[in-house]
């Protein structure tokens, strides 16, 4: 199967989202390719499926930097697509990608909660455990601080990580969020 083609079959699935719901209240997924320039974008996009909730500055915060660490890690850690995150003052280009590769997320609010699902098919996690230890980082030459799994566990109501070497890796991440009443008032 095609990676795209995997992409959208785990996005149809989606029974980590689905299992116990009636129904569903909003949804939407994005594929991108695995380059620096994109983190920015999921970023921009989560906060833009979000933004009718009238979150607090910091509720947003945390949901956007929890979606970038995500997403960091499937072009870092999983295409090994390095541009654009050398150390401070290297000029390398950041919309190059050495190894192709798609990021897909998938974001669902169903009444107060909200799901966020960050997946690649890259080179996926030897050892999940270890690379969720605080300040562990498989990349000390790149500065990586190793706090990206701390960030997306510590800003987030729940994190589940899965992983196959050769086969990727997907981030699953829950939030209570305070939905109003623009659902309610749907008619």
């Amino acid at each position: 199967m095609r990676t795209l083609e995997r992409e959208q079959a785990l996005c149809e699935q989606n029974l980590w989202i689905r299992k116990g719901m009636d129904s569903m209240k909003n949804e939407t997924e994005i594929i991108f390719d695995a380059i620096s320039n994109n983190e920015n974008f999921a970023r921009m996009a989560v906060a833009a499926f979000v933004s009718h909730l009238n979150l607090t500055l910091d509720e947003l915060a945390d949901i956007k930097t929890a979606v970038s660490e995500a997403v960091t890690n499937a072009i870092i850690h999983g295409y090994e697509n390095l541009e654009g995150y050398g150390m401070h003052g290297d000029k390398k280009p950041f919309s190059y990608a050495r190894n192709p590769g798609k990021v897909r997320m998938c974001c669902v609010l169903d009444d107060e909660m909200l799901h966020i699902e960050v997946s690649d098919t890259g080179k996926g996690i030897e050892n999940i455990e270890q690379a969720m230890e605080p300040l562990y980082t498989s990349r000390p030459e790149l500065e990586r601080s190793g706090m990206g799994f701390s960030f997306m566990e510590a800003f987030m109501d729940e994190l589940e990580v899965e992983s196959e070497p050769g086969k990727g890796t997907t981030v699953r991440m829950k939030k209570k969020v305070n939905a109003g009443s623009w659902i309610d008032s749907e008619e």
